[in-house]
Protein backbone atom coordinates (compact mmCIF):
# COMPACT_ATOMS: atom_id res chain seq x y z
CA UNK A 1 0.00 0.00 0.00
CA UNK A 2 1.50 3.51 -1.22
CA UNK A 3 2.07 5.68 1.45
CA UNK A 4 0.00 9.15 2.05
CA UNK A 5 3.28 10.91 0.37
CA UNK A 6 3.42 8.97 -1.84
CA UNK A 7 -0.57 9.09 -3.10
CA UNK A 8 -0.56 12.91 -2.78
CA UNK A 9 2.53 13.24 -4.84
CA UNK A 10 1.05 10.93 -7.79
CA UNK A 11 -2.52 12.13 -7.98
CA UNK A 12 -2.56 15.95 -6.75
CA UNK A 13 -0.24 19.19 -6.77
CA UNK A 14 0.14 19.77 -2.95
CA UNK A 15 2.77 21.63 -2.07
CA UNK A 16 5.64 19.90 0.11
CA UNK A 17 4.03 21.92 3.50
CA UNK A 18 0.54 20.62 2.82
CA UNK A 19 1.54 17.50 2.45
CA UNK A 20 3.35 17.84 5.82
CA UNK A 21 0.26 19.18 7.46
CA UNK A 22 -1.73 16.41 6.28
CA UNK A 23 1.26 14.03 7.59
CA UNK A 24 0.55 15.77 11.30
CA UNK A 25 -2.93 15.77 11.17
CA UNK A 26 -3.08 11.80 10.22
CA UNK A 27 0.01 11.46 13.08
CA UNK A 28 -2.72 12.94 15.97
CA UNK A 29 -6.22 12.31 14.63
CA UNK A 30 -6.52 9.07 16.56
CA UNK A 31 -7.70 11.58 19.19
CA UNK A 32 -10.37 13.00 17.28
CA UNK A 33 -11.65 9.62 16.20
CA UNK A 34 -12.04 8.23 19.47
CA UNK A 35 -13.75 11.66 20.80
CA UNK A 36 -16.59 11.11 17.56
CA UNK A 37 -16.80 7.84 17.82
CA UNK A 38 -16.11 7.46 14.09
CA UNK A 39 -14.17 6.66 11.46
CA UNK A 40 -11.76 9.49 10.03
CA UNK A 41 -10.94 9.48 6.52
CA UNK A 42 -8.39 12.22 4.75
CA UNK A 43 -9.33 12.75 1.23
CA UNK A 44 -7.58 15.29 -0.91
CA UNK A 45 -9.08 16.41 -4.84
CA UNK A 46 -7.36 14.69 -7.76
CA UNK A 47 -6.29 17.30 -10.54
CA UNK A 48 -9.05 17.88 -12.74
CA UNK A 49 -11.89 15.53 -12.69
CA UNK A 50 -13.88 16.26 -9.70
CA UNK A 51 -13.21 13.06 -7.75
CA UNK A 52 -11.60 12.67 -4.69
CA UNK A 53 -8.69 10.18 -3.21
CA UNK A 54 -8.18 8.73 0.11
CA UNK A 55 -4.77 8.75 1.31
CA UNK A 56 -5.06 7.88 5.10
CA UNK A 57 -7.85 6.27 7.24
CA UNK A 58 -8.07 5.82 11.46
CA UNK A 59 -11.21 3.60 12.94
CA UNK A 60 -11.97 4.66 16.20
CA UNK A 61 -11.14 2.47 19.77
CA UNK A 62 -14.15 3.86 21.27
CA UNK A 63 -16.95 2.46 19.10
CA UNK A 64 -17.60 -0.07 16.05
CA UNK A 65 -16.01 0.99 12.81
CA UNK A 66 -18.32 1.88 10.01
CA UNK A 67 -15.87 0.41 7.03
CA UNK A 68 -14.39 -3.36 7.33
CA UNK A 69 -12.47 -2.89 4.51
CA UNK A 70 -9.62 -0.61 4.02
CA UNK A 71 -10.28 3.04 2.15
CA UNK A 72 -6.86 4.17 1.27
CA UNK A 73 -6.42 4.39 -2.47
CA UNK A 74 -10.04 4.53 -3.30
CA UNK A 75 -11.05 7.39 -5.98
CA UNK A 76 -14.49 8.48 -5.62
CA UNK A 77 -17.06 11.15 -7.39
CA UNK A 78 -19.77 11.76 -8.66
CA UNK A 79 -22.66 11.71 -6.12
CA UNK A 80 -21.25 9.85 -4.20
CA UNK A 81 -18.55 12.86 -2.69
CA UNK A 82 -21.22 15.38 -2.76
CA UNK A 83 -20.31 16.49 0.77
CA UNK A 84 -16.82 16.46 0.06
CA UNK A 85 -17.35 18.55 -2.79
CA UNK A 86 -19.29 20.79 -0.41
CA UNK A 87 -16.63 21.59 2.44
CA UNK A 88 -13.70 21.60 0.05
CA UNK A 89 -15.65 24.34 -1.93
CA UNK A 90 -17.33 26.46 0.68
CA UNK A 91 -14.62 25.90 3.39
CA UNK A 92 -17.49 24.88 6.25
CA UNK A 93 -17.87 21.97 7.64
CA UNK A 94 -20.68 19.77 6.28
CA UNK A 95 -23.26 18.36 8.71
CA UNK A 96 -26.59 17.47 6.37
CA UNK A 97 -28.19 14.94 4.58
CA UNK A 98 -29.67 11.22 5.78
CA UNK A 99 -27.79 8.56 6.61
CA UNK A 100 -26.22 6.27 4.19
CA UNK A 101 -25.65 2.46 3.77
CA UNK A 102 -21.89 0.60 3.51
CA UNK A 103 -23.63 -2.96 2.96
CA UNK A 104 -25.41 -3.49 6.39
CA UNK A 105 -23.97 -0.69 8.43
CA UNK A 106 -26.13 2.26 8.44
CA UNK A 107 -23.24 5.49 8.62
CA UNK A 108 -23.84 9.27 8.61
CA UNK A 109 -21.40 11.31 6.91
CA UNK A 110 -19.83 14.84 7.94
CA UNK A 111 -16.96 16.70 6.35
CA UNK A 112 -14.62 18.73 7.98
CA UNK A 113 -12.02 21.21 5.53
CA UNK A 114 -8.35 20.83 6.26
CA UNK A 115 -6.93 24.27 6.36
CA UNK A 116 -2.60 25.03 6.67
CA UNK A 117 -2.38 28.52 7.81
CA UNK A 118 -0.12 31.05 5.95
CA UNK A 119 3.15 32.55 7.79
CA UNK A 120 1.53 36.02 8.97
CA UNK A 121 -1.25 33.59 10.84
CA UNK A 122 -3.97 33.83 8.48
CA UNK A 123 -6.17 31.07 7.25
CA UNK A 124 -5.30 29.40 3.91
CA UNK A 125 -6.85 27.62 1.41
CA UNK A 126 -8.35 24.55 1.85
CA UNK A 127 -6.05 21.32 0.64
CA UNK A 128 -7.78 18.38 2.09
CA UNK A 129 -11.05 17.39 3.80
CA UNK A 130 -11.51 14.78 6.42
CA UNK A 131 -14.29 12.70 6.44
CA UNK A 132 -16.13 11.95 9.62
CA UNK A 133 -18.18 8.95 9.32
CA UNK A 134 -20.03 7.22 12.09
CA UNK A 135 -21.46 3.65 12.61
CA UNK A 136 -25.23 4.25 13.42
CA UNK A 137 -26.17 0.64 13.86
CA UNK A 138 -25.56 1.27 18.16
CA UNK A 139 -27.26 4.55 18.53
CA UNK A 140 -28.45 5.16 21.73
CA UNK A 141 -29.11 7.87 24.30
CA UNK A 142 -25.08 9.17 25.00
CA UNK A 143 -24.01 9.09 28.71
CA UNK A 144 -22.60 12.32 30.03
CA UNK A 145 -19.20 11.12 29.08
CA UNK A 146 -20.07 10.51 25.59
CA UNK A 147 -21.56 14.06 25.46
CA UNK A 148 -18.72 15.87 26.44
CA UNK A 149 -16.74 13.71 24.36
CA UNK A 150 -18.53 14.56 21.08
CA UNK A 151 -18.95 18.69 22.26
CA UNK A 152 -14.97 18.18 22.24
CA UNK A 153 -14.39 16.38 19.23
CA UNK A 154 -17.03 19.55 17.23
CA UNK A 155 -14.55 22.00 18.87
CA UNK A 156 -11.25 19.64 17.43
CA UNK A 157 -13.06 19.33 13.82
CA UNK A 158 -13.27 23.25 14.10
CA UNK A 159 -10.26 24.03 14.50
CA UNK A 160 -9.08 21.56 12.09
CA UNK A 161 -11.09 23.42 9.87
CA UNK A 162 -9.58 26.58 11.10
CA UNK A 163 -6.31 25.23 10.68
CA UNK A 164 -5.18 25.62 14.35
CA UNK A 165 -5.15 21.60 14.75
CA UNK A 166 -3.02 19.38 15.46
CA UNK A 167 -0.72 21.90 17.31
CA UNK A 168 3.17 21.63 16.43
CA UNK A 169 4.67 18.60 17.96
CA UNK A 170 7.71 19.19 20.37
CA UNK A 171 10.95 17.31 19.24
CA UNK A 172 11.34 13.90 20.94
CA UNK A 173 7.79 13.56 21.66
CA UNK A 174 5.67 10.41 20.47
CA UNK A 175 1.54 10.40 19.25
CA UNK A 176 1.11 6.93 21.33
CA UNK A 177 -0.05 8.47 25.16
CA UNK A 178 -1.79 9.29 26.44
CA UNK A 179 -5.02 8.69 25.02
CA UNK A 180 -8.68 9.44 25.35
CA UNK A 181 -9.37 6.19 26.75
CA UNK A 182 -6.83 6.64 29.43
CA UNK A 183 -8.55 9.84 31.17
CA UNK A 184 -9.86 13.27 29.92
CA UNK A 185 -10.93 16.11 31.91
CA UNK A 186 -12.32 19.10 29.96
CA UNK A 187 -11.55 22.77 31.50
CA UNK A 188 -13.48 25.82 30.99
CA UNK A 189 -11.38 29.28 29.92
CA UNK A 190 -10.99 29.96 34.01
CA UNK A 191 -9.35 26.59 34.24
CA UNK A 192 -12.48 25.24 36.19
CA UNK A 193 -12.55 21.43 35.34
CA UNK A 194 -16.14 20.77 33.84
CA UNK A 195 -15.78 17.16 33.49
CA UNK A 196 -13.13 14.35 34.21
CA UNK A 197 -14.01 11.08 32.75
CA UNK A 198 -13.76 8.20 35.70
CA UNK A 199 -10.29 7.13 34.24
CA UNK A 200 -9.44 10.31 34.79
CA UNK A 201 -10.79 10.64 38.04
CA UNK A 202 -8.71 7.21 39.13
CA UNK A 203 -5.10 8.36 37.80
CA UNK A 204 -5.67 11.75 40.42
CA UNK A 205 -6.87 9.58 43.10
CA UNK A 206 -3.94 7.61 42.91
CA UNK A 207 -1.71 11.05 43.02
CA UNK A 208 -3.40 11.71 46.53
CA UNK A 209 -6.68 13.30 45.45
CA UNK A 210 -9.47 11.32 46.51
CA UNK A 211 -12.18 14.38 45.75
CA UNK A 212 -14.01 15.16 42.70
CA UNK A 213 -12.43 17.20 40.07
CA UNK A 214 -15.21 19.00 38.92
CA UNK A 215 -14.60 22.58 39.86
CA UNK A 216 -11.15 22.15 40.55
CA UNK A 217 -8.55 24.41 39.54
CA UNK A 218 -6.43 22.52 37.76
CA UNK A 219 -3.14 24.48 37.48
CA UNK A 220 -3.66 25.00 41.25
CA UNK A 221 -4.40 21.53 42.19
CA UNK A 222 -0.73 20.04 40.17
CA UNK A 223 1.23 22.13 42.08
CA UNK A 224 -0.33 20.97 45.64
CA UNK A 225 0.26 17.44 44.65
CA UNK A 226 3.60 17.12 42.91
CA UNK A 227 6.28 15.90 45.52
CA UNK A 228 8.77 18.42 43.61
CA UNK A 229 7.26 21.85 43.60
CA UNK A 230 9.73 22.70 40.76
CA UNK A 231 7.49 20.02 38.27
CA UNK A 232 4.60 21.28 39.99
CA UNK A 233 5.13 24.36 38.90
CA UNK A 234 6.21 23.06 34.87
CA UNK A 235 2.90 20.75 35.26
CA UNK A 236 0.46 24.29 36.30
CA UNK A 237 2.27 26.44 33.56
CA UNK A 238 1.51 23.80 30.70
CA UNK A 239 -2.22 24.15 31.91
CA UNK A 240 -1.92 27.67 31.93
CA UNK A 241 -0.40 28.07 28.53
CA UNK A 242 -3.18 25.57 27.03
CA UNK A 243 -5.41 28.20 28.07
CA UNK A 244 -4.03 30.83 26.41
CA UNK A 245 -3.95 28.78 23.25
CA UNK A 246 -0.41 27.50 23.26
CA UNK A 247 0.62 23.61 22.87
CA UNK A 248 3.13 22.86 25.84
CA UNK A 249 4.84 20.10 25.72
CA UNK A 250 3.82 16.86 28.01
CA UNK A 251 4.40 16.91 31.72
CA UNK A 252 5.08 14.10 34.48
CA UNK A 253 3.75 14.49 37.69
CA UNK A 254 4.67 12.46 40.50
CA UNK A 255 2.81 12.03 43.90
CA UNK A 256 2.63 9.55 46.61
CA UNK A 257 5.00 6.82 44.62
CA UNK A 258 2.71 7.58 41.72
CA UNK A 259 3.83 9.30 38.13
CA UNK A 260 1.22 10.73 36.01
CA UNK A 261 1.83 11.79 32.17
CA UNK A 262 -0.43 14.68 31.12
CA UNK A 263 -0.98 16.17 27.86
CA UNK A 264 -2.79 20.05 27.94
CA UNK A 265 -4.35 21.08 24.27
CA UNK A 266 -5.83 24.16 24.09
CA UNK A 267 -9.09 24.76 22.38
CA UNK A 268 -9.88 27.16 20.70
CA UNK A 269 -12.69 26.92 17.80
CA UNK A 270 -13.30 30.05 15.76
CA UNK A 271 -9.70 31.60 17.48
CA UNK A 272 -11.53 32.19 20.49
CA UNK A 273 -10.00 30.40 23.68
CA UNK A 274 -12.98 28.64 25.68
CA UNK A 275 -10.65 26.01 27.55
CA UNK A 276 -8.82 23.39 27.20
CA UNK A 277 -8.60 19.20 27.09
CA UNK A 278 -6.12 17.76 29.34
CA UNK A 279 -5.26 14.02 28.59
CA UNK A 280 -4.00 11.91 31.72
CA UNK A 281 -2.33 8.61 31.82
CA UNK A 282 -1.52 7.00 34.88
CA UNK A 283 2.30 5.43 34.08
CA UNK A 284 3.43 4.21 37.45
CA UNK A 285 4.23 1.03 36.71
CA UNK A 286 5.89 1.71 33.10
CA UNK A 287 8.07 4.09 35.10
CA UNK A 288 9.04 1.61 37.83
CA UNK A 289 10.02 -0.92 34.89
CA UNK A 290 12.26 2.05 32.89
CA UNK A 291 13.96 2.29 36.87
CA UNK A 292 13.99 -1.21 36.90
CA UNK A 293 15.86 -1.29 33.34
CA UNK A 294 18.04 1.56 34.13
CA UNK A 295 19.80 -0.35 37.02
CA UNK A 296 19.96 -3.57 35.06
CA UNK A 297 21.44 -1.82 32.46
CA UNK A 298 24.20 -0.33 34.94
CA UNK A 299 24.31 -3.32 36.91
CA UNK A 300 25.33 -5.38 33.49
CA UNK A 301 27.75 -2.30 32.40
CA UNK A 302 29.37 -2.49 35.62
CA UNK A 303 30.16 -6.05 35.49
CA UNK A 304 31.76 -5.85 31.40
CA UNK A 305 33.82 -3.04 33.40
CA UNK A 306 35.27 -5.04 36.03
CA UNK A 307 35.77 -8.11 33.93
CA UNK A 308 37.45 -5.91 31.70
CA UNK A 309 39.64 -4.83 34.37
CA UNK A 310 40.21 -8.60 35.61
CA UNK A 311 41.33 -9.67 32.12
CA UNK A 312 43.65 -6.32 31.64
CA UNK A 313 45.10 -8.01 35.22
CA UNK A 314 46.05 -11.73 33.62
CA UNK A 315 47.26 -10.05 30.70
CA UNK A 316 49.56 -7.47 33.01
CA UNK A 317 50.47 -10.77 35.09
CA UNK A 318 51.25 -13.09 31.86
CA UNK A 319 53.49 -10.39 30.48
CA UNK A 320 55.07 -9.94 33.86
CA UNK A 321 56.00 -13.61 33.87
CA UNK A 322 56.83 -13.50 29.84
CA UNK A 323 59.75 -10.95 30.90
CA UNK A 324 61.12 -13.55 33.81
CA UNK A 325 60.76 -16.31 31.24
CA UNK A 326 63.82 -17.54 30.00
CA UNK A 327 62.86 -19.97 27.11
CA UNK A 328 62.44 -18.39 24.15
CA UNK A 329 59.38 -20.86 23.19
CA UNK A 330 57.67 -20.57 26.48
CA UNK A 331 58.21 -16.22 26.39
CA UNK A 332 56.51 -16.05 22.67
CA UNK A 333 53.37 -18.53 24.42
CA UNK A 334 53.06 -16.19 27.14
CA UNK A 335 53.12 -13.44 24.66
CA UNK A 336 50.57 -14.87 22.38
CA UNK A 337 48.57 -15.64 25.55
CA UNK A 338 48.48 -11.40 26.19
CA UNK A 339 47.23 -10.97 22.83
CA UNK A 340 44.88 -13.29 22.94
CA UNK A 341 43.50 -12.08 26.30
CA UNK A 342 43.46 -8.27 25.55
CA UNK A 343 41.41 -8.97 22.30
CA UNK A 344 38.88 -10.23 24.37
CA UNK A 345 39.37 -7.61 27.22
CA UNK A 346 38.79 -4.83 23.99
CA UNK A 347 34.98 -6.62 23.92
CA UNK A 348 34.19 -6.11 27.66
CA UNK A 349 35.67 -2.85 27.51
CA UNK A 350 33.25 -1.33 24.89
CA UNK A 351 30.15 -3.54 26.48
CA UNK A 352 30.89 -1.34 29.55
CA UNK A 353 30.11 1.41 27.50
CA UNK A 354 27.08 0.04 25.72
CA UNK A 355 23.41 0.33 26.87
CA UNK A 356 22.62 -3.17 25.17
CA UNK A 357 24.49 -6.59 24.94
CA UNK A 358 25.75 -5.28 21.22
CA UNK A 359 28.80 -3.77 20.32
CA UNK A 360 29.69 -1.51 16.63
CA UNK A 361 32.49 -3.88 15.84
CA UNK A 362 34.04 -1.77 12.95
CA UNK A 363 35.66 0.31 15.76
CA UNK A 364 37.49 -3.10 17.59
CA UNK A 365 38.78 -4.65 14.74
CA UNK A 366 40.49 -1.35 13.41
CA UNK A 367 42.03 -1.80 17.24
CA UNK A 368 42.66 -4.87 16.90
CA UNK A 369 44.44 -4.63 13.36
CA UNK A 370 46.50 -1.63 14.46
CA UNK A 371 47.62 -3.72 17.22
CA UNK A 372 48.31 -6.94 15.01
CA UNK A 373 50.87 -4.64 13.02
CA UNK A 374 52.56 -3.08 16.33
CA UNK A 375 52.99 -6.41 18.08
CA UNK A 376 53.38 -8.91 15.21
CA UNK A 377 57.20 -10.69 14.59
CA UNK A 378 58.11 -9.05 11.74
CA UNK A 379 60.51 -6.58 9.83
CA UNK A 380 58.02 -6.02 7.16
CA UNK A 381 56.22 -2.88 7.19
CA UNK A 382 52.38 -4.02 6.57
CA UNK A 383 49.32 -1.83 6.02
CA UNK A 384 46.45 -2.50 7.27
CA UNK A 385 42.86 -2.03 5.83
CA UNK A 386 39.29 -2.91 6.51
CA UNK A 387 36.38 -2.76 3.42
CA UNK A 388 32.88 -2.78 4.26
CA UNK A 389 31.11 -2.64 7.85
CA UNK A 390 30.55 -5.49 10.33
CA UNK A 391 27.81 -3.31 11.88
CA UNK A 392 26.08 -4.25 15.26
CA UNK A 393 27.37 -7.20 16.67
CA UNK A 394 25.48 -9.53 19.72
CA UNK A 395 28.33 -9.70 22.71
CA UNK A 396 28.41 -13.24 22.01
CA UNK A 397 29.04 -13.17 18.54
CA UNK A 398 31.74 -10.38 19.18
CA UNK A 399 33.72 -12.45 21.64
CA UNK A 400 34.32 -15.19 19.77
CA UNK A 401 34.45 -13.08 16.24
CA UNK A 402 37.70 -11.14 17.86
CA UNK A 403 39.71 -13.79 18.95
CA UNK A 404 39.23 -15.42 15.34
CA UNK A 405 40.43 -11.90 13.70
CA UNK A 406 43.09 -11.34 16.18
CA UNK A 407 44.13 -14.66 15.41
CA UNK A 408 43.97 -14.53 11.59
CA UNK A 409 45.57 -11.17 11.41
CA UNK A 410 48.48 -12.25 13.19
CA UNK A 411 49.14 -15.32 10.97
CA UNK A 412 49.16 -13.37 7.97
CA UNK A 413 51.55 -10.34 9.09
CA UNK A 414 54.39 -12.98 10.83
CA UNK A 415 53.54 -15.87 8.47
CA UNK A 416 52.93 -14.05 5.17
CA UNK A 417 55.58 -11.17 5.31
CA UNK A 418 58.38 -13.20 6.91
CA UNK A 419 62.35 -11.40 7.22
CA UNK A 420 64.57 -11.46 4.98
CA UNK A 421 66.83 -14.09 7.70
CA UNK A 422 64.09 -16.07 7.84
CA UNK A 423 63.70 -16.15 3.79
CA UNK A 424 67.26 -17.19 3.71
CA UNK A 425 67.21 -19.69 6.02
CA UNK A 426 64.32 -21.23 4.33
CA UNK A 427 65.94 -21.38 0.94
CA UNK A 428 68.98 -22.67 2.33
CA UNK A 429 67.63 -25.60 3.89
CA UNK A 430 65.70 -26.70 0.88
CA UNK A 431 67.20 -28.92 -1.67
CA UNK A 432 65.23 -26.97 -4.49
CA UNK A 433 66.30 -23.64 -4.87
CA UNK A 434 63.48 -21.44 -4.29
CA UNK A 435 61.81 -19.74 -7.95
CA UNK A 436 62.02 -16.27 -7.98
CA UNK A 437 59.13 -14.39 -8.30
CA UNK A 438 58.44 -12.74 -11.90
CA UNK A 439 59.91 -9.22 -11.94
CA UNK A 440 56.86 -6.59 -11.27
CA UNK A 441 56.50 -3.26 -12.59
CA UNK A 442 57.11 -1.11 -9.07
CA UNK A 443 57.66 -2.30 -5.31
CA UNK A 444 54.06 -3.99 -4.03
CA UNK A 445 53.31 -2.57 -0.18
CA UNK A 446 53.08 -5.41 1.90
CA UNK A 447 48.78 -5.03 3.04
CA UNK A 448 46.54 -7.06 4.95
CA UNK A 449 42.93 -6.17 4.23
CA UNK A 450 39.82 -7.35 6.40
CA UNK A 451 36.54 -6.89 4.11
CA UNK A 452 32.76 -8.01 5.99
CA UNK A 453 28.97 -7.43 4.46
CA UNK A 454 25.74 -9.40 5.15
CA UNK A 455 23.79 -11.03 3.46
CA UNK A 456 20.46 -12.95 4.17
CA UNK A 457 21.56 -13.29 8.31
CA UNK A 458 24.92 -14.21 7.65
CA UNK A 459 28.21 -12.68 8.26
CA UNK A 460 30.63 -12.95 5.23
CA UNK A 461 34.09 -12.02 6.43
CA UNK A 462 37.60 -12.43 4.72
CA UNK A 463 41.29 -11.61 5.82
CA UNK A 464 43.28 -11.58 2.61
CA UNK A 465 47.35 -10.68 2.21
CA UNK A 466 49.74 -10.33 -0.58
CA UNK A 467 52.16 -11.94 0.93
CA UNK A 468 53.77 -15.10 0.04
CA UNK A 469 51.19 -17.23 0.44
CA UNK A 470 50.07 -21.09 2.20
CA UNK A 471 53.51 -23.42 2.46
CA UNK A 472 52.97 -26.12 -1.07
CA UNK A 473 52.15 -28.62 2.49
CA UNK A 474 49.56 -27.11 4.44
CA UNK A 475 46.96 -29.64 5.10
CA UNK A 476 43.42 -26.74 5.08
CA UNK A 477 41.94 -29.23 7.44
CA UNK A 478 44.24 -30.12 10.27
CA UNK A 479 47.37 -27.78 9.44
CA UNK A 480 48.37 -24.99 11.28
CA UNK A 481 49.80 -23.79 14.59
CA UNK A 482 48.41 -23.50 18.06
CA UNK A 483 46.63 -19.84 16.59
CA UNK A 484 44.87 -21.32 13.73
CA UNK A 485 43.91 -24.44 15.98
CA UNK A 486 41.63 -22.10 17.83
CA UNK A 487 40.38 -20.12 14.77
CA UNK A 488 38.82 -23.52 13.98
CA UNK A 489 37.72 -24.48 16.98
CA UNK A 490 35.59 -20.72 17.55
CA UNK A 491 34.87 -20.74 14.02
CA UNK A 492 32.91 -24.33 14.23
CA UNK A 493 32.08 -24.27 17.88
CA UNK A 494 30.95 -20.99 19.32
CA UNK A 495 30.15 -19.30 16.40
CA UNK A 496 28.70 -22.40 13.92
CA UNK A 497 29.91 -20.92 11.01
CA UNK A 498 32.72 -22.13 8.67
CA UNK A 499 35.87 -21.11 7.72
CA UNK A 500 38.20 -21.61 4.50
CA UNK A 501 41.86 -21.09 4.38
CA UNK A 502 43.20 -20.77 0.57
CA UNK A 503 45.92 -19.01 -1.68
CA UNK A 504 44.45 -15.82 -3.06
CA UNK A 505 43.87 -15.27 -6.99
CA UNK A 506 46.56 -12.92 -6.92
CA UNK A 507 49.07 -14.65 -4.38
CA UNK A 508 49.20 -14.62 -0.72
CA UNK A 509 46.28 -16.10 1.30
CA UNK A 510 42.66 -15.67 1.73
CA UNK A 511 40.96 -16.91 4.93
CA UNK A 512 36.87 -16.67 4.41
CA UNK A 513 34.66 -17.16 7.35
CA UNK A 514 31.09 -17.84 7.15
CA UNK A 515 28.98 -16.92 10.35
CA UNK A 516 25.07 -17.40 11.07
CA UNK A 517 24.33 -13.88 12.92
CA UNK A 518 20.50 -15.60 14.08
CA UNK A 519 21.54 -17.68 16.61
CA UNK A 520 20.29 -21.65 16.54
CA UNK A 521 19.04 -23.01 20.29
CA UNK A 522 20.37 -26.50 21.52
CA UNK A 523 16.94 -27.80 19.86
CA UNK A 524 17.53 -26.18 16.36
CA UNK A 525 14.96 -23.14 16.86
CA UNK A 526 16.16 -19.85 16.28
CA UNK A 527 17.54 -18.21 19.26
CA UNK A 528 17.65 -14.48 18.33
Amino acid sequence: MSTLRDLAEEHTRLRPADIDHLHRIAGDWQLLSDLSFADLLLWVPVDGDGSFLCVAQVRPTTAPTAYLDDQVGRIVGGPEVAHLEVAHRQGRIWREGDPVWYGDVPARHEAIPVRLRTTDGEAGEVIAVVGRDTNLSTARTPSQLELNYLTTADDLAQMIADGTFPPPRHPGETTSAPRVGDGLVRLDAGGKVTYASPNAQSAYRRLGYASHLVGEDLAALHRRLASDPLEGTDAANGILAALRGEAPPRREIDARGATMLTRALPLMPAGVPIGALVLVRDITEVRRRDRALITKDATIREIHHRVKNNLQTVAALLRLQARRVSMPEARVALEESVRRVASIALVHETLSMSSDEAVEFDGIVDRVASAATEVAATEATVGMRREGSFGVLPAEVATSLVMVLNELLLNAVEHGFPSDAETATAEAGSATPATPAPAAAGPVAAEVVVSAHRFRKMLHVSVTDNGRGLPPDFDAERGGNLGLQIVRALITGELRGTIELRDGAKGGTEATLVVPLARSAPDGRSAG
